[in-house]
Formats: structure tokens, sequence, C-alpha cells
């Protein structure tokens, strides 16, 4: 069973797992808004370099090497939702309020990604995308070790029936929205819960990204999910859906 142990930094609060023990990581808490990515590295690894991207709920996975060789002085950010490193000491960050941060680690090489999976992103598979990503680049499933951060749970999360069947479909192959619905609902671990009001259910992202995962040949025993809700744990995480702020908290892991 993995641990996910509360650390401080000159008091304030973040997360690590013991599954991600070999690499400097953290799911930094809403305490440390607005440090910058820059600033939240230093405090992993002082000689580490700082990598993101303006997110936009979408698929793309780029590498620091990436952002080196494609901004130019008009831009400050690339768009995309996953970071995959390229070399030693890249710290790779995603932000979230609500969506689902996602460190990936290879136990064999070192390399590492943030990945950014609201329900769109989900619905486009960007983890599997970052997890394709990491193959070209030389890794196996087996050496992967996966965290996803806190983020808005399932008995919270009301979408309609429309978004479910979105998202459903990134794991079950049909056409009916119905059906994507109805089979949600029968799957062990279901991702859905019901809902009183009609037309609507709740919606688990982390299970879908776990079930899309294991639909690569990746065991449970690779992934760990946080016991944490954004929405619920007022005290530690900005919650767009709660606040209506656009507010995040920074989530970072440095290759090795």
């Amino acid at each position: 069973m993995h641990s996910w142990q509360w650390r401080t930094w000159e008091g304030l609060p973040y997360l690590t797992i013991s599954l991600l023990e070999p690499w400097t990581h953290g799911f930094f808490t809403q305490q440390f808004w607005p440090r910058s990515p820059e600033d939240l590295t230093k405090i992993l690894h002082s000689e580490a370099d700082a990598f993101r991207l303006k997110q936009v709920h979408g698929n793309t996975v780029l590498t620091p090497e990436n952002i080196a060789s494609q901004l130019n002085g008009g831009e400050e950010f690339l768009e995309g939702d996953g970071l995959v490193s390229n070399q030693p000491l890249q710290a790779v960050w995603v932000a979230s309020a609500d969506c689902t941060p996602v460190l990936i680690a290879n136990e064999k090489t070192g390399q590492v990604a943030a990945v950014h999976a609201g329900w769109r992103g989900t619905a486009k598979k960007i983890v599997p995308q970052a997890i394709a990503q990491m193959q070209l680049q030389g890794s196996k499933l087996e050496d992967l070790r996966i965290a996803m951060g806190p983020a808005i749970s399932g008995e919270v999360y009301q979408v309609s029936e429309q978004v479910a069947a979105e998202i459903g479909r990134s794991i079950i192959s049909h056409d009916n929205e119905k059906f994507i619905v109805d089979a949600l609902h029968e799957l062990p671990n279901s991702p859905l819960l019901p809902d009183s009001e009609p037309g609507r259910v709740r919606l688990d992202v982390r299970r879908v990204n776990s079930r899309q995962m294991e639909m690569l040949g990746i065991s449970t025993e690779q992934i760990a999910i946080a016991p944490y809700c954004t929405y619920n744990s007022t005290e530690h995480f900005f919650s767009y859906r709660r606040e209506k702020q656009k507010k995040v908290q920074w989530s970072g892991i440095v290759s090795k």
C-alpha cells in the first residue's frame, strides 16, 4: 500500500507519496499561492530547471526540448497539458484547482512527466498520450510509477450524462450515449455515482484515468490516488467549482 505524507517547507504543507519517493516531488497546497513553479522548484531541488505550459484542457504533450525550440519572443508559454522530461534535473509542473494533477516517473531511466487531466483532457486520453511519449523516449510500461494528486471527488462532482458519455468513450467503445453511461455504472469501482437530478451523474475523473492506464497494461500497484478532494478540503486546496476563482495549486517532479 502506498502512503501519502504531509511535509512542510517553512511551515507550509505539501503532499508527497511513497510510490515516488526516489524523486523529489510535491503536490503543493493553496498555502503556497501565488509562488511560481520557478520558486517551488527551489524547494524540491536547488539545481533543477523549471518547465511549465499554458494549459488548455487538451491532450498535447511536450518536452522541455520542445519548449526551447518552439518558443519565440512573442509567447511566454507554449500551449499543452503534459510535460515529459528529456534530461536529468528538469522539474516539470502542472497547475490544478479541481482537475487531476498526474505525476509519472520511470524507475529505470529517472525520466518523469507531469500531466493536467481534467475531464476534457481525460476524454482525449491525455495520460496515455504522455505515457506514449515516454515510451517513444525508451520507457517500458512496467517501470512506470504514477500518482494522481488531490482533485475533485466523484461524491461532489456533478456533471451531465452527456459529459459522462464523452469521457466514457475513452474506455468504452460505443456510440450510444445511454449505453456508455449504463456500462460505466456497471464497471467494478465505477467512476460514476448516481445523482438525484434527472440527466445528471457524479463523476470521478481519476477512476477513468486509472482505467485508461489499466487498459494499457499498467497494474494497479503502479498507480496511487490521493485520498483528498479539492472541493471538500477547504483548508488545503483551491477548488474552482467551490470558489469560482482562478487560483491554482502546483504539482511538480524532478527528473534524475
